[in-house]
């Protein structure tokens, strides 16, 4: 897998990253063990490799070879997602303490929630508003991949139903509308092929 211009602000690269789960081997294990960067990236390439195995009958690296305008898609999407964006407030008991998340954090668990789903791939994932200021209205704003044969309509509803009870849950943004978009049809993987033994004569 490469993506141009894929370099992660701690100065790794998801390529880099990809050839560790595939390999093991990466000349720092120790930084990427204690990189929260890394980690991230890790946790959603694996999330990644599962879902290119589920549609596509194949791994990462092939599936993001760069002939494939919708994984390469995901993985430039992804690159930008990893970065921790704006700081979001968090209440506080103790008025002298700072609490906070990060959006490349809620973005990922957006994701998470996404890919969770059979058939469903997430694309870009957005936080509209000022998300610096408490109780401010905030728009989510998700593109999906789905899988031909689900219902769209249905993917959509259960998605925004499972995205508002996570996000109340896991975060203190006050959700104003949350849309999800559904960008591309994605084909299915093929059936297996079972080999049938000849009875001998």
């Amino acid at each position: 897998m490469k993506t141009p211009g894929d370099a992660l602000e701690c100065g790794h690269s998801l390529a880099e990253l990809s050839a560790y789960l595939d390999t093991g081997y990466i000349a720092d294990p120790e930084h990427v063990e204690g990189c929260p960067e890394c980690q991230a990236g890790l946790a959603s390439l694996r999330r990644l490799s599962e879902l290119g195995h589920e549609l596509l009958a194949s791994d990462v690296a092939e599936a993001g070879s760069g002939n494939d305008d919708w994984m390469q898609n995901i993985l430039d999407n992804l690159h930008l997602e990893l970065r921790p964006g704006r700081s979001i407030p968090l209440r506080s008991e103790d008025p002298l303490d700072s609490l906070w998340e990060t959006e490349g954090s809620v973005s990922a668990l957006i994701r998470s929630v996404v890919d969770s789903m059979p058939g469903t791939a997430a694309g870009k994932c957005r936080l509209a508003g000022d998300i610096t200021t408490p109780g401010a209205g905030i728009d989510v704003d998700v593109e999906i991949a789905v899988v031909y044969g689900y219902s769209m309509e249905e993917h959509a509803a259960t998605l925004r139903n499972e995205l508002a009870e996570v996000l109340a849950v896991q975060t203190e943004l006050t959700i104003q509308a949350i849309n999800i978009t559904v960008t591309d049809v994605l084909e299915p993987p093929a059936p297996a092929i079972t080999a049938v033994k000849e009875d001998q004569p």
